[in-house]
Protein backbone atom coordinates (compact mmCIF):
# COMPACT_ATOMS: atom_id res chain seq x y z
CA UNK A 1 0.00 0.00 0.00
CA UNK A 2 1.35 3.46 -0.86
CA UNK A 3 1.91 5.85 2.04
CA UNK A 4 -1.29 7.70 2.98
CA UNK A 5 -1.68 11.47 2.94
CA UNK A 6 -3.92 12.13 5.97
CA UNK A 7 -3.87 15.91 5.49
CA UNK A 8 -5.18 15.61 1.93
CA UNK A 9 -7.87 13.14 2.97
CA UNK A 10 -8.92 15.35 5.89
CA UNK A 11 -9.18 18.31 3.51
CA UNK A 12 -11.41 16.31 1.14
CA UNK A 13 -13.58 15.02 4.00
CA UNK A 14 -14.16 18.54 5.35
CA UNK A 15 -14.09 20.69 2.19
CA UNK A 16 -17.03 23.03 1.75
CA UNK A 17 -17.77 25.41 -1.11
CA UNK A 18 -18.33 29.00 -0.08
CA UNK A 19 -21.49 30.68 -1.40
CA UNK A 20 -20.48 33.11 -4.15
CA UNK A 21 -22.55 35.91 -2.60
CA UNK A 22 -20.37 35.73 0.54
CA UNK A 23 -17.11 36.17 -1.40
CA UNK A 24 -15.52 39.59 -1.50
CA UNK A 25 -12.26 41.39 -2.29
CA UNK A 26 -9.45 40.85 -2.29
CA UNK A 27 -9.48 38.25 -5.03
CA UNK A 28 -6.45 36.28 -6.16
CA UNK A 29 -3.89 38.11 -8.26
CA UNK A 30 -2.68 36.51 -11.46
CA UNK A 31 0.35 35.28 -9.53
CA UNK A 32 -1.92 33.77 -6.86
CA UNK A 33 -4.11 32.19 -9.51
CA UNK A 34 -1.41 30.43 -11.55
CA UNK A 35 -0.80 27.49 -9.16
CA UNK A 36 -4.56 27.11 -8.68
CA UNK A 37 -5.13 26.94 -12.45
CA UNK A 38 -2.18 24.56 -12.83
CA UNK A 39 -3.63 22.22 -10.20
CA UNK A 40 -7.07 22.36 -11.83
CA UNK A 41 -5.71 21.27 -15.19
CA UNK A 42 -4.18 18.13 -13.64
CA UNK A 43 -7.64 16.58 -13.87
CA UNK A 44 -8.45 13.20 -15.44
CA UNK A 45 -8.19 13.47 -19.21
CA UNK A 46 -8.65 10.18 -21.08
CA UNK A 47 -6.57 10.28 -24.24
CA UNK A 48 -4.73 13.44 -23.15
CA UNK A 49 -7.03 15.49 -25.39
CA UNK A 50 -7.27 18.55 -23.12
CA UNK A 51 -10.95 19.00 -24.08
CA UNK A 52 -11.37 22.18 -22.03
CA UNK A 53 -10.04 25.67 -21.62
CA UNK A 54 -10.28 28.40 -19.00
CA UNK A 55 -11.39 32.02 -19.26
CA UNK A 56 -10.42 34.19 -16.29
CA UNK A 57 -13.12 36.84 -15.82
CA UNK A 58 -11.96 39.89 -13.93
CA UNK A 59 -14.29 42.55 -12.49
CA UNK A 60 -14.86 44.57 -15.68
CA UNK A 61 -15.63 41.41 -17.66
CA UNK A 62 -18.11 40.27 -15.01
CA UNK A 63 -19.89 43.65 -15.18
CA UNK A 64 -20.09 43.40 -19.00
CA UNK A 65 -21.57 39.90 -18.66
CA UNK A 66 -24.08 41.12 -16.05
CA UNK A 67 -25.33 43.65 -18.60
CA UNK A 68 -25.58 40.96 -21.27
CA UNK A 69 -27.59 38.77 -18.86
CA UNK A 70 -30.17 41.55 -18.66
CA UNK A 71 -30.39 41.84 -22.45
CA UNK A 72 -30.58 38.08 -23.00
CA UNK A 73 -33.06 37.56 -20.20
CA UNK A 74 -35.49 40.02 -21.74
CA UNK A 75 -35.02 38.51 -25.21
CA UNK A 76 -35.67 35.03 -23.82
CA UNK A 77 -38.77 36.10 -21.87
CA UNK A 78 -37.25 35.41 -18.45
CA UNK A 79 -39.00 36.90 -15.44
CA UNK A 80 -37.48 39.98 -13.79
CA UNK A 81 -36.65 37.81 -10.76
CA UNK A 82 -34.80 35.24 -12.89
CA UNK A 83 -32.90 37.98 -14.68
CA UNK A 84 -31.93 39.77 -11.49
CA UNK A 85 -30.77 36.60 -9.74
CA UNK A 86 -28.58 35.62 -12.69
CA UNK A 87 -27.36 39.18 -13.28
CA UNK A 88 -26.21 39.50 -9.66
CA UNK A 89 -24.15 36.32 -9.98
CA UNK A 90 -21.94 38.30 -12.36
CA UNK A 91 -22.38 41.83 -10.99
CA UNK A 92 -21.48 40.85 -7.42
CA UNK A 93 -18.41 38.84 -8.43
CA UNK A 94 -14.84 40.05 -8.17
CA UNK A 95 -13.25 37.18 -10.09
CA UNK A 96 -14.53 34.04 -11.76
CA UNK A 97 -13.01 31.39 -13.96
CA UNK A 98 -15.20 30.02 -16.72
CA UNK A 99 -14.37 26.39 -17.38
CA UNK A 100 -15.20 25.74 -21.01
CA UNK A 101 -15.85 22.23 -22.26
CA UNK A 102 -14.29 22.10 -25.71
CA UNK A 103 -14.58 18.50 -26.90
CA UNK A 104 -12.48 17.33 -29.82
CA UNK A 105 -13.21 14.62 -32.36
CA UNK A 106 -11.66 11.39 -31.22
CA UNK A 107 -12.30 7.83 -32.36
CA UNK A 108 -11.36 6.54 -28.89
CA UNK A 109 -12.77 9.07 -26.41
CA UNK A 110 -16.52 9.80 -26.53
CA UNK A 111 -17.67 13.40 -26.08
CA UNK A 112 -19.36 12.53 -22.79
CA UNK A 113 -16.00 11.53 -21.28
CA UNK A 114 -14.56 14.83 -22.46
CA UNK A 115 -17.45 16.76 -20.90
CA UNK A 116 -16.96 14.85 -17.64
CA UNK A 117 -13.28 15.79 -17.78
CA UNK A 118 -14.31 19.46 -17.92
CA UNK A 119 -16.48 18.85 -14.85
CA UNK A 120 -13.45 17.36 -13.11
CA UNK A 121 -11.55 20.56 -13.91
CA UNK A 122 -14.35 22.53 -12.21
CA UNK A 123 -14.13 20.53 -9.00
CA UNK A 124 -10.34 20.55 -9.04
CA UNK A 125 -10.41 24.33 -9.48
CA UNK A 126 -12.74 24.76 -6.50
CA UNK A 127 -10.62 22.45 -4.36
CA UNK A 128 -7.33 24.09 -5.38
CA UNK A 129 -8.74 27.53 -4.54
CA UNK A 130 -10.01 26.29 -1.16
CA UNK A 131 -6.69 24.58 -0.42
CA UNK A 132 -4.95 27.87 -1.23
CA UNK A 133 -7.01 29.67 1.41
CA UNK A 134 -9.56 31.35 -0.87
CA UNK A 135 -13.30 30.89 -0.87
CA UNK A 136 -14.70 29.31 -4.04
CA UNK A 137 -18.03 28.29 -5.52
CA UNK A 138 -19.03 26.44 -8.70
CA UNK A 139 -22.10 27.98 -10.36
CA UNK A 140 -23.76 28.06 -13.75
CA UNK A 141 -27.32 29.20 -14.47
CA UNK A 142 -29.56 29.75 -17.44
CA UNK A 143 -27.38 32.43 -19.07
CA UNK A 144 -24.34 30.18 -19.23
CA UNK A 145 -26.38 27.67 -21.26
CA UNK A 146 -27.70 30.23 -23.77
CA UNK A 147 -25.87 29.97 -27.12
CA UNK A 148 -26.03 33.72 -27.77
CA UNK A 149 -24.65 34.52 -24.31
CA UNK A 150 -21.90 31.92 -24.76
CA UNK A 151 -20.93 33.26 -28.19
CA UNK A 152 -21.29 37.01 -27.60
CA UNK A 153 -20.26 37.13 -23.96
CA UNK A 154 -17.49 34.53 -23.83
CA UNK A 155 -16.51 34.02 -27.46
CA UNK A 156 -17.35 30.31 -27.42
CA UNK A 157 -17.37 28.27 -30.60
CA UNK A 158 -20.49 26.31 -31.57
CA UNK A 159 -19.09 23.03 -30.19
CA UNK A 160 -18.13 24.56 -26.81
CA UNK A 161 -20.17 24.99 -23.65
CA UNK A 162 -19.75 26.36 -20.15
CA UNK A 163 -19.04 23.53 -17.72
CA UNK A 164 -19.01 25.90 -14.77
CA UNK A 165 -18.24 29.36 -13.46
CA UNK A 166 -15.91 29.16 -10.50
CA UNK A 167 -16.14 32.27 -8.33
CA UNK A 168 -13.05 32.86 -6.18
CA UNK A 169 -12.53 35.49 -3.49
CA UNK A 170 -12.10 36.17 0.18
CA UNK A 171 -14.51 34.34 2.41
CA UNK A 172 -16.50 36.68 4.65
CA UNK A 173 -18.66 34.18 6.52
CA UNK A 174 -17.80 30.51 6.99
CA UNK A 175 -20.78 28.51 5.75
CA UNK A 176 -22.45 26.04 8.07
CA UNK A 177 -21.96 22.43 7.11
CA UNK A 178 -24.87 20.84 5.36
CA UNK A 179 -26.27 17.33 5.48
CA UNK A 180 -24.16 14.91 3.47
CA UNK A 181 -25.28 11.85 1.53
CA UNK A 182 -26.01 8.71 3.49
CA UNK A 183 -23.57 6.06 2.25
CA UNK A 184 -26.08 3.29 2.97
CA UNK A 185 -28.52 4.78 0.44
CA UNK A 186 -25.93 5.71 -2.20
CA UNK A 187 -23.45 2.84 -2.24
CA UNK A 188 -24.01 -0.68 -3.48
CA UNK A 189 -21.39 -3.36 -2.82
CA UNK A 190 -21.18 -5.95 -5.60
CA UNK A 191 -19.34 -9.04 -4.43
CA UNK A 192 -20.03 -11.41 -7.34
Amino acid sequence: MPPPNPAALDFLLTRRSRPAKTLTAPVPTREDLLPILTAALRSPDHGKLEPWRLIVLERAALMRLAELVGERGKALGRTPEEIDKQRLQYADGGLAVAVIASPVDSPKVPHIEQILSAGAVCLSLVNAALASGWGANWLSGWASHDRVFMANGLGLAEHEMVAGLIHIGTETTPPPDRPRPDLDTKVDWVTQ
